[in-house]
């Protein structure tokens, strides 16, 4: 595979040592222990956690997280629990974003990312896994069910950065560059509070809340970030077959709902259910509620096969 771009840290050894750090804190917070399974891969080393590997009885989810944060903050204040009796659960840590994994990628508008996320559910001997990607994971979802759809049982999409370009707004530019061009833990926390979570409605427990900020600083300060950014898959979106289950927050400025929706009932030949969720920010794959939909799905309990249109819920 052929390597676009590199990404490190600035101190590889003192910095990895700080994120296992930081992972030995979500330990303890969460009070359980993850399981670490190390890949080599087509573009270096890939780390996965792993909740549940043992119970082979139970379906496979594979996690893919959002650019500049690693797969993890799915499980902040044990957002993942209500899904551990459904699934084994792998929430993979993507090449080229800041965390343990390295740093090479392939090129954003090409299938590398495809075929790179097939060689981990091969390696993982998964066989078929339903797949879940929040942001930039959106795009990785559904470069995997290009690349190898025979893979993928269902795609579970979560403010995904792949169904329209990245919002100019004023608002959103602020917010965004606002930690870029000057990482204090003043402006983190402005542009997690008015651009991921949605205070009082969506938000997370208070050490949560620290965890995310320091994450944050982390990344801002000691990753020297080149990965690609998401971008508008646009007409790739027709090639996708796989089962597409849409979860969107009303209040996300970097990906505004209204459009993703709309690109989504456009160019998607197997959409199953949009899902919007009142007062969510970008971040919502920290949202309780947005959890809770897929726990549902996971219950079989939406019937859907015998419509044509995907459902809309407001919840």
């Amino acid at each position: 595979m052929k390597v676009k771009r590199r990404s490190f840290f600035k101190d590889p050894e003192k910095d990895r040592a700080w994120f296992d750090n930081w992972v030995s804190r979500l330990e303890i917070l969460n009070q359980k222990r993850y399981d670490r399974i190390e890949i080599t891969t087509a573009l270096g080393y890939t780390q996965v956690w792993a909740l549940n590997p043992a119970r082979m009885d139970l379906p496979a989810l594979v996690i893919f997280p959002g650019a500049r944060t690693t797969a993890l903050f799915w499980d902040l204040d044990n957002g993942l629990q209500p899904l551990e009796q459904y699934y084994r659960i792998y929430l993979v840590e993507t090449n080229g974003l800041p965390n343990l994994s390295d740093g090479a990628t392939p090129d954003i508008k090409q299938l590398g990312y495809g075929h790179w996320a097939a060689e981990i559910l091969a390696k993982l001997d998964l066989g078929k896994a339903y797949v879940a990607g929040a942001s930039f994971g959106g795009l990785v979802c559904l470069k995997l069910s290009l690349v190898a759809p025979e893979m993928v049982q269902s795609i579970f999409l979560l403010n995904p950065g792949c169904l329209q370009p990245f919002s100019l707004s004023l608002e959103n530019l602020y917010y965004n560059l606002l930690p870029i061009l000057r990482p204090t833990r003043s402006n983190v926390d402005k542009f997690l509070n008015k651009a991921v979570l949605c205070k009082p409605f969506h938000t997370v427990s208070p050490e949560a809340e620290r965890m995310l900020i320091d994450y944050e600083l982390f990344a801002l300060t000691r990753y020297n970030d080149h990965t690609q950014k998401p971008y508008d898959m646009g007409d790739e979106l027709r090639d996708i077959t796989s089962d597409i289950y849409l979860i969107v927050g009303d209040r996300d400025i970097l990906f505004p709902y209204k459009k993703s929706m709309r690109n989504a009932k456009k160019n998607f030949c197997q959409l199953k259910e949009i899902i919007v969720v009142p007062n969510a920010g970008h971040g919502i794959e920290t949202e309780p509620r947005a959890i809770s939909h897929m726990v549902r799905i996971a219950n079989g309990t939406l019937i859907f096969c015998c419509l044509a249109a995907p459902f809309f819920i407001l919840s």
